[in-house]
């Protein structure tokens, strides 16, 4: 009988072991930015928001100004972004938009500063969540969105603690057929 106890004592110690992981994978799901652009600071007087320092780079970095709109459209005319170039401030984002075409996706491929394993590309990529309102929640890279399927699915980035510069972006997908665009931070 007491080794049943003991065997029953062990079970209940690894399955509660086992049952408590529901933070494991809160690195990967989708931080809520309406609540959190709605907490965060005003840029101090003179505009410039924050960039990335090596203590914020890899968190993600909430909204802290306008959510410009990027159409993503696959038809007759051809596969594109709507608007393909756009100029925004640090602390924006960009909300784009499944139209038609799909799958779509948001990769960016060449950054500003010093490359791909840069402070500004780790920020860059924790912007990007992995998990969106639709679609399947895998992305295909660090600096990837996961693919918009259905009409309507949108995926949003923060530009907060980036570094000014010109960011180039493409549809993965679609490459090949001319979707991309550059995103110019000031």
């Amino acid at each position: 009988m007491r080794f049943h106890g003991v065997v029953l004592t062990a079970g209940v110690i690894a399955l509660g072991a086992c049952g408590g992981g529901g933070d494991k994978n809160a690195s990967t799901s989708t931080p809520d930015t309406t609540a959190a652009a709605a907490a965060a600071p005003a840029p101090a007087a003179g505009g410039a928001a924050a960039t990335t320092t090596a203590a914020t780079a890899g968190k993600s970095a909430p909204i802290t100004g306008k959510t410009w709109n990027v159409q993503m459209i696959g038809d007759q005319k051809g596969y594109r972004f709507e608007p393909a170039t756009l100029t925004i401030k640090v602390g924006d984002g960009i909300k784009f938009t499944n139209v038609t075409g799909g799958p779509h996706n948001v990769a960016f491929n060449t950054l500003p500063a010093e490359g791909a394993d840069s402070a500004n590309a780790k920020q860059l990529a924790a912007n990007m969540p992995a998990q969106t309102g639709a679609g399947p929640s895998a992305k295909i890279g660090d600096l990837s969105s996961p693919l918009l399927t259905a009409p309507n699915d949108t995926y949003t980035v923060s530009f907060a603690g980036v570094k000014p510069g010109k960011y180039d972006f493409n549809c993965t997908p679609h490459l090949a057929l001319g979707m991309k665009g550059t995103i110019t931070v000031q």
